[in-house]
């Protein structure tokens, strides 16, 4: 495993980063190689090793504590750092500059204002191929579980207490976990699960019968001061009508609305839609006037 290069190096301090984007299954023998190769030739006190493990991070619960113990056997926490690459992402990254850093913004976050929240990941292209892998976890344990989980954390948690600067993914990770605490679990009733026509003709999926699912929604909520009683909408697809990802914050209808309009329905409900993919943008949907003679409320983007 050692290259080349290392031997330029020998007897210096340099440091080790590997990032491990592989099979779950192989994240313990690579860590136990890792350890046995380069552990103990990384260059001397002033130097680092780290190994960055991509999601999935096991299959449940079980095996997730398996890798754990098994990993942490090589190397300890300050060694290992587990991720999740949908964080990378600039709109992502900008989720908590944009809520914390406008006052207009957080001060509507709340179960005052908000009607739901729905975080939708749509993809127009099926397994490609990928089939053999994805059977094995399903469209909620490869997108909904880790992606759109994290991006709900970053978008509903309590400011933490630091967002840049010195032990500021520390005080990140505690703040996501309170909110990920009083999440309360959802149960079967409250899931809509479905699998594309044509999702078994990939080859490399082997079992013929699976029911394994390609679209889900998924109903939950937040069990704290801020958000109780507000539906939380995930949803997550392949092989749908296009490619997109996207937060819609929908704001409660103003009050009256329907007596000061003289209409049956009143204005349409305000929403803060935030696109992560493609076209990253941020908008608003507001009520305006109709053009014209017309005082009806019409909606704006």
């Amino acid at each position: 495993m050692k290259t080349r290069l290392d031997s330029c190096f020998e007897g210096k301090s340099y440091n080790k980063l590997f990032y491990l984007a592989i099979p779950p299954t192989a994240f313990a023998h690579a860590t136990s190689t890792v350890h046995g190769v380069f552990y103990l030739s990384s260059g001397g006190k002033s130097s680092w090793l780290r190994i960055i493990v991509e999601k999935p991070f096991g299959r449940d619960l079980g095996s997730c504590l398996q890798l754990g113990e098994e990993m942490s056997s090589y190397f300890s926490e300050n060694h290992l750092f587990r991720i999740d690459h949908y964080l990378g992402k600039e709109m992502v990254q900008n989720l908590l500059v944009f809520r914390f850093g406008n006052i207009y913004f957080e001060q509507l976050l709340n179960r005052e204002k908000v009607a739901r929240i729905t975080i939708s990941f749509k993809e127009d292209i099926g397994t490609q191929g990928r089939g053999g892998y994805f059977d094995n976890f399903g469209i909620i344990r490869d997108i909904i579980q880790n992606h759109l989980i994290q991006v709900l954390s970053l978008l509903t948690m309590e400011a933490p207490v630091r967002i840049d600067g010195k032990g500021a993914g520390k005080h990140i990770r505690d703040a996501k976990v309170a909110l990920l605490k009083a999440i309360i679990p959802p149960s079967p009733d409250d899931c809509l699960l479905g699998q594309y026509h044509g999702y078994l003709d990939d080859e490399t999926i082997s079992n013929k019968q699976s029911n394994c699912p390609t679209f889900a929604v998924v109903i939950m909520s937040i069990n704290n001061p801020r958000w109780a009683g507000v539906p939380i909408v995930l949803k997550a697809g392949k092989a749908l009508e296009e490619r997109k990802t996207e937060i819609t914050v929908q704001f409660k209808k103003p009050p009256a609305g329907a007596f000061l309009f003289g209409h049956e329905k009143g204005p349409l409900q305000n929403e803060l839609v935030i696109r992560l993919q493609p076209n990253e943008a941020i908008y608003l949907k507001t009520n305006v006037k109709s053009p014209g003679f017309d005082s009806r409320p019409i909606q704006s983007e």
